[in-house]
């Protein structure tokens, strides 16, 4: 695979002096971080650490196209839309796996049935990650927010688990499947995230 510079891409669509971009490449980095970490925990399954890398730092390239004031993004889309229109994005840039990996990001993937129960605003068709690597991605960014004020702090176990339990709990039960695959304990964050 020929290796691609996702800031420049990042470029093409941000300023690089505005707050938008300064939060989307600090989140990008931090989640490349984690999920570099988890790779490592899983070499036995032989995950691509440098599609790992692009992708960690092209999931949320979508956030400019929607409303999401707090983090100085003033589109006209539903946040949680991002991933779908970061990965058209990708496609157009020509970048189809790296836009699968985008679109299966949110929370924990989200199933067709998902989609049509919860009436979201997005294309009906399954959007939960299927390759090791989309699982890491996927994963390393539950341990992140973009909230300016709380930008570079990791998340722990118990708090993930809290937020993702409002989705039901076979979210949390997928979310523990998955910390038991990526050899995860509920340990403390760690202190110096950059």
């Amino acid at each position: 695979m020929k290796k691609i510079n996702p800031l420049k891409i990042i470029q093409k669509y941000y300023n690089p002096n505005s707050e938008t971009y300064e939060i989307l490449v600090t989140h990008s980095k931090l989640v490349t971080k984690k999920a570099l970490e988890i790779a490592k925990n899983v070499k036995h399954l032989n995950p691509d650490t440098q599609f790992i890398k692009e992708s960690c730092m092209l999931h949320d390239i979508g956030i400019f196209q929607t409303r999401a004031p707090g983090i100085d993004c003033h589109g006209k889309h539903p946040y949680i839309t991002h991933a779908f229109l970061g990965a058209k994005i990708l496609r157009k840039e020509g970048l189809p796996r790296h836009a699968r990996a985008c679109e299966k990001h949110i929370g924990i993937g989200l199933s067709i049935s998902e989609i049509k129960k919860q009436k979201l605003p997005l294309p009906k068709k399954n959007m939960s990650p299927k390759t090791i690597e989309e699982k890491i991605i996927c994963f390393a960014d539950m341990f992140y927010s973009k909230t300016p004020s709380i930008l570079t702090k990791e998340k722990t176990i118990p708090q993930i688990k809290k937020s993702i339990a409002k989705f039901g709990a076979q979210k949390v039960r997928k979310f523990e499947r998955w910390c038991k695959l990526f050899k995860i304990k509920p340990s403390l964050p760690s202190q110096n995230p950059l």
